[in-house]
C-alpha cells in the first residue's frame, strides 16, 4: 500500500493521478477492468465522513482522483483519506492511504466578523 498525503488549498480544485503496477519494476500494469473505485476523506481513520472524492479509471491501470473547489472549501485543517478498489469477485483492496492537511484560503475565504482574538 502506498502512503500519499494530500495537501489541498481550501477553495481550489485538486486532481491526483495514480498508476497501479503489479511489479516493483513497473512493467506489469494492474488490470482495473470491472473494478469499482472510491475514495473518501474523513476526520481520522474510522472517523466522521468529510467528503467523497471523484474517481475515474482509465484502463489498464490509471485512477484519476478529483476534489471539487466546493468540497475543498469546507475541509477541516486535518484528516485522513484512502483509495479503495472493489473487484468483481468481492475482494476489496486499499491501495493508497494518507493524511490530509488543508491550507486555509485567502481569496474568497468566508470572513468571521465581530470576533476579537
Amino acid at each position: 500500500m502506498l502512503t500519499y498525503g494530500l495537501a489541498p488549498y481550501r477553495g481550489d480544485t485538486h486532481r491526483w493521478r495514480f498508476m497501479l503496477w503489479a511489479d516493483p519494476g513497473r512493467t506489469v500494469a494492474v488490470d482495473l477492468t470491472g473494478v469499482a473505485v472510491k475514495a473518501e476523506i474523513r476526520s481520522a481513520p474510522g472517523g466522521t465522513f468529510v467528503a467523497a472524492l471523484g474517481c475515474a479509471v482509465t484502463l489498464p491501470n490509471t485512477i484519476d482522483v478529483h476534489l471539487t473547489a466546493a468540497l475543498s472549501a469546507s475541509l477541516p485543517a486535518s484528516g485522513a483519506w484512502d483509495l479503495q478498489l472493489t473487484y468483481a469477485s468481492g475482494e476489496v483492496q486499499t491501495v493508497v492511504k494518507g493524511s490530509v492537511n488543508a491550507t486555509g484560503d485567502v481569496t474568497d475565504a468566508v470572513a468571521v466578523s465581530g470576533v476579537c482574538r
